[in-house]
């Protein structure tokens, strides 16, 4: 048994952690049932392939001015003083209950989405890299490191499968025939050339671009888990693009050589 006692918000708040050793072994959760793959973003923070959305909301730039306005006064401060170290509790708290409302969405956005599937995959983004570029704030203020994190974390809890893969050109490639269509971020919607796929637009905000970047997550996860040997002999293709997938039904209908993008009935 570990203990470990933890200090926040300069010493005024007193956390303490227990960790026990057991020999208890947890078998690894299965790919199993509903199928979905999430695109993360900053225009919206999270699209699904099964046309759901979750709208970013800016932690840090909503209490970015209340937040300055301490900092302000605490500097006015003689250093050292009484009056010096209640202005850097007071500016301490700011940031963790900021720190806590980030947390809170992104645990309650995590359980949203086990409630909704029970095989998950997400792109394993390279988050320094997107601290460090023009949006670095932006991807701060979202932490979507902390987001897969805590994803991973109760997805393992409620018995959800969950696998990243790789990012690189899900929004740049049609998810029906898998060909190159390049865009840039002012491009919202996702047309392609070579087959003419569109996907469908269920409300007016929603973003084809996104969501054919989130539909090309899950056929990579589902190509992974072939690969890996996880999900018998069937490929993607044979399941069908259909935005989401039932593992555990189509494994029990055994339909082979269905066309690609056509959905299990």
């Amino acid at each position: 048994m570990q203990v470990r006692v933890l200090s926040r918000v300069r010493g005024t708040q007193w956390y303490v952690v227990v960790t026990l050793e057991s020999d208890i072994s947890v078998p690894d959760v299965p790919v199993h049932g509903r199928a979905i793959g999430i695109d993360l973003g900053l225009q919206r923070f999270l699209t699904a392939s099964d046309r759901s959305f979750q709208e970013r909301p800016k932690f840090f730039k909503s209490m970015q001015r209340k937040l300055k306005l301490l900092q302000r006064r605490a500097a006015r401060k003689q250093k050292g003083s009484q009056n010096w170290e209640k202005a850097q509790v007071e500016v301490a708290r700011m940031h963790h209950r900021i720190a806590n409302r980030r947390k809170d969405f992104h645990l309650k956005t995590a359980h949203q989405l086990c409630d909704r599937a029970q095989t998950i995959f997400a792109e394993d983004l390279n988050v320094k890299g997107l601290t460090r570029g023009m949006l670095r704030k932006d991807c701060v203020d979202a932490a979507f490191g902390q987001f897969l994190s805590l994803t991973e974390w109760v997805c393992w809890k409620r018995g959800v499968y969950f696998a990243k893969v790789n990012p690189n050109g899900t929004s740049q490639t049609c998810p029906n025939c898998f060909a190159t269509v390049s865009k840039g971020l002012e491009v919202r919607e996702h047309h392609c050339p070579e087959c003419g796929y569109r996907t469908h637009r269920d409300t007016p905000s929603a973003s084809l671009r996104e969501r054919a970047a989130a539909e090309m997550v899950l056929h990579r996860g589902l190509e992974n888990v072939v690969t890996q040997g996880l999900w018998g002999m069937e490929t993607a293709c044979q399941v069908g693009l259909s935005g989401v997938y039932d593992l555990d039904k189509w494994r029990g209908a055994r339909i082979p050589n269905r066309e690609a993008g056509k959905p299990a009935l």
